[in-house]
C-alpha cells in the first residue's frame, strides 16, 4: 500500500477538480437528478462531500494538535446545517469547503506531515491513512455523481490505482457473509492484483497467489473497487470472466454503503 501521503493528496487533487468539473455544468434541475445512491439526489451528494471535507477538516486540526478527534456529536450540527441549504448552496458550498480542504493537506509543511497523528474510528492514523480515508469517500461519491449523467463513467484511474491495495479494511466493514460460505480468487487488470475473498464467519479480501481449487472471477480493478463499496450493479458491471461462480453472490456480500 502507497506510505507517501503526497500520492494520496494527488489523487484528492484530481478528484476535486474533475467534481467541480462535472457539477459546475449543472442548473438547479441536475442538481435535482437522483445519484447513483438511491436516497440521494445529485445536491445530497455534494451536501455529504461537503460536511465531510467540514469534519476532515477537524480532524486534521485534532491530528496537528494531538487532541481527541471531535466525536459524532460535533457532527450533528454540521450535517442538520447541510441539509438545510438549497441545491445550488449544497453545490456550490461544498465545492468551496472541499477545495478549502484540499489546499490544507497541499500546503502542510514536512514537519507538518510528520506530526499528525489521531485515533479515528479504532485506527491508528497518520496524514497518509487520513487523506485515504477522505479519497474512498470522495472517489465513490464523485462516481455516484458522474455515473447519474454518463452511464459509462468510471472511478477515477489514479484513485484505483491507490484504493485497490486498501480494500481489506473496507471489505472486512462493508461486507456481510452470506448463508452459505463462500471463498473466490479473484483476479484484476489495471492494475493487476491477485486476493482471495472469503465470506464466511465475517468476510475478508487479502493478497493471494492463485489457487486453481477456487472459483475465480476476473475483471478490472476499477470495477472491484465499486463491489466492495456495493456499486456492481448488472447494469454498471464491465465484462467480466468467472469460472463457477454467480457474480450475484458476490453483490450480495456487498450492499454498499
Amino acid at each position: 500500500m502507497e506510505s507517501d501521503p503526497q500520492a494520496w493528496i494527488d489523487a484528492l487533487r484530481h478528484s476535486h477538480d474533475a467534481l467541480r468539473a462535472t457539477v459546475e455544468q449543472l442548473d438547479e434541475a441536475g442538481l435535482r437528478q437522483q445519484s447513483y445512491a438511491s436516497d440521494w439526489s445529485i445536491a445530497q451528494v455534494l451536501s455529504h462531500l461537503g460536511s465531510g471535507a467540514e469534519i476532515f477538516g477537524l480532524f486534521l486540526d485534532s491530528g496537528l494538535e494531538g487532541a481527541e478527534p471531535p466525536g459524532r456529536d460535533a457532527f450533528q450540527p454540521i450535517w442538520q446545517a447541510w441539509n438545510e441549504r438549497s441545491p445550488q448552496e449544497q453545490a456550490t458550498d461544498a465545492l468551496a469547503t472541499d477545495e478549502i480542504l484540499v489546499k490544507r493537506l497541499e500546503s502542510l509543511s514536512a514537519d507538518e506531515r510528520d506530526r499528525i497523528r489521531l485515533q479515528l474510528f479504532g485506527m491508528d492514523l497518520d496524514l497518509t491513512g487520513l487523506a485515504r480515508m477522505r479519497l474512498s469517500e470522495h472517489a465513490v461519491h464523485s462516481w455516484d455523481v458522474a455515473v447519474a449523467l454518463d452511464p459509462a463513467a468510471t472511478v477515477a484511474a489514479d484513485a484505483v490505482s491507490l484504493l485497490i491495495d486498501a480494500l481489506g479494511p473496507t471489505a472486512a466493514r462493508s461486507g456481510k457473509p452470506s448463508e452459505q460460505p463462500l471463498a473466490v480468487h479473484v483476479r484484476t487488470t489495471d492494475p493487476a492484483r491477485e486476493f482471495i475473498i472469503e465470506a464466511i464467519d465475517a468476510v475478508r479480501l487479502e493478497p493471494a497467489e492463485a489457487d486453481g481449487s477456487l472459483p475465480h472471477v476476473q475483471l478490472p480493478a476499477e470495477a472491484l473497487v465499486r463491489l466492495v463499496y456495493g456499486r456492481l450493479d448488472p447494469a454498471h458491471t464491465p465484462p467480466v470472466e468467472t469460472s463457477q461462480l454467480d457474480l450475484d453472490k458476490m453483490r450480495q456480500i456487498f450492499p454498499g454503503f
